[in-house]
């Protein structure tokens, strides 16, 4: 069923794009021609979750899909507020958007929540299938498709040991309203034994509980590590500059942490996984069903380290990890 409402609008758009070629190539579609809508439901602004919108923005512009000739954004911001996303999924869906992408789990969890028709594009979320978007990675079987942020935590503690092999305690700040932000928890708690790694946590539930959490793990660690949680995400410049204030060094969870003040990752680029998102779209468009296209995961990962985060912590990287990572500065204050 969605795959063929949006099948229907591409053909509309084609025979348009066809017909008007033939009387004037230089003619933009006029306003008796459907544009596809498409409703961008964001859960709260910071670097990571703005690269993925963008990078979504650029794979459907890759393939020919742009604002302005066949294709219509809403953007609508959360602000971080949960309720607020259902809001905006619903005014989605009472305006017959073609498609709702909805970026990060919260976002997504409303959006499905509210429509079972509409095909819905997720991204930044860690686990679709606990979430309760779909039934599994390879076959979603629902009206939901997309890309997971996933991390490997095996990895992201192998550098912290390859960095700092004296650290024995790792702190983790994580929002605990977030499904994702647990399940990256756990799975650290799972993998720390096998590195010889304890995990001290901290909960929060918005920005102002971070200096009081942070507080409770100073003392208490020798390591914080940052997950891909949109709190955390979006108090970074915080975090890191309380850290540098206690000679705490910080492992992130993607590049933007990094660029922010952690000292290195091995993670994903939020822009790449926008991009893959925005490709699928196209899939979408062109009459495929969300519930026959596989949930997407980044297999390349990113190895980036703070020039700048090492200096003021006064950590040598190892010669082999700086031979081959990206190089940031900035985010030290």
């Amino acid at each position: 069923m969605v795959a063929k409402r949006l099948k229907s609008v591409f053909a509309v758009l084609l025979t348009a794009a066809i017909l008007g070629g033939c009387v004037n190539s230089n003619k933009t579609h006029s306003n008796d021609n459907k544009e596809i809508k498409i409703g961008i439901s964001q859960l709260i602004e910071h670097p990571g979750l703005d690269a993925t919108r963008n990078g979504f923005i650029d794979g459907l512009k890759s393939k020919g899909f742009e604002e302005g000739k066949n294709i219509t954004f809403d953007f609508q911001n959360a602000q971080g507020d949960i309720p607020t996303t259902q809001t905006i999924a619903q005014k989605f869906v009472s305006q017959k958007m073609d498609m709702i992408m909805a970026i990060a789990t919260p976002a997504a969890q409303a959006a499905y929540n509210t429509t079972k028709d509409i095909p819905i594009l997720v991204t930044a979320v860690t686990d679709p299938v606990e979430a309760g978007l779909v039934k599994s990675i390879k076959e979603p079987e629902t009206n939901v498709t997309g890309t997971s942020d996933y991390v490997s935590i095996d990895k992201q503690f192998e550098l912290l040991k390859k960095i700092l092999p004296e650290a024995k305690k790792v702190g983790i700040l994580y929002n605990t309203s977030e499904k994702n932000s647990e399940i990256q928890v756990n799975n650290a708690k799972n993998a720390a034994p096998q590195f010889g790694l304890e995990i001290v946590t901290a909960g929060i539930t918005n920005v102002n509980d971070v200096p009081q959490a942070l507080n409770s793990l100073f003392g208490k660690v020798d390591v914080l590590y940052t997950p891909t949680d949109n709190i955390v995400a979006s108090s970074m410049p915080l975090i890191s500059a309380q850290c540098f204030k206690h000679n705490i060094p910080i492992i992130g969870a993607e590049k933007a942490h990094v660029e922010s003040g952690a000292l290195a990752t091995n993670g994903i680029d939020y822009y790449k996984l926008g991009f893959q998102t925005g490709l699928m779209a196209v899939d979408i468009i062109n009459g495929k069903d969300p519930k026959d296209i596989s949930i997407v995961t980044l297999d390349e990962m990113q190895l980036i380290i703070n020039t700048d985060a090492a200096k003021k912590l006064n950590i040598t990287i190892p010669d082999d990890l700086n031979d081959k990572a990206e190089k940031v500065a900035g985010g030290v204050n």
